[in-house]
C-alpha cells in the first residue's frame, strides 16, 4: 500500500499546483484587460478618418524643410563642429549655416 499513499500525494501536489497557477492567471486577467485597453488608440470619427490634417503655408512648409536639413547634418558633425555651424547660423542665417555643415559633414 505505500504507492497508493506516494500516488495521492503526487496527485494532491498537482492539484495544490494547478490551484496556484489558477489564483496567479485570475489575478493577471485585469492587469491584461487594462494594459491592452491602455495601449488601443482612440478610434477616429467619421468626419477625418486620417486624423488631424495640418494647413501649413508654403512659407512654414519651407521652414521645416529647411529645418530638417540643417538637423540632418548637424547629426553627423563632432561638437567642436556643431558649435561653429551654430555661430554661423546666428551671425549668417540658417542657409549659410547648412551650406557650412554640409561641407563639414563631406558632403
Amino acid at each position: 500500500m505505500p504507492k497508493s499513499s506516494s500516488l495521492k500525494k503526487h496527485v494532491q501536489a498537482v492539484g495544490a499546483t494547478l490551484r496556484r497557477l489558477e489564483g496567479q492567471l485570475r489575478g493577471l486577467v485585469p492587469l491584461l484587460a487594462l494594459a491592452t485597453r491602455a495601449s488601443v488608440p482612440p478610434a477616429k470619427t467619421k468626419a477625418s478618418p486620417l486624423g488631424r490634417k495640418l494647413k501649413l503655408s508654403p512659407e512654414r512648409r519651407r521652414a521645416l524643410k529647411l529645418q530638417g536639413s540643417y538637423l540632418g547634418y548637424m547629426r553627423h558633425l563632432k561638437p567642436a563642429q556643431k558649435a561653429r555651424v551654430k555661430a554661423v547660423k546666428a551671425k549668417k542665417g540658417m542657409r549659410a549655416a547648412i551650406g557650412m555643415a554640409k561641407k563639414l559633414a563631406g558632403k
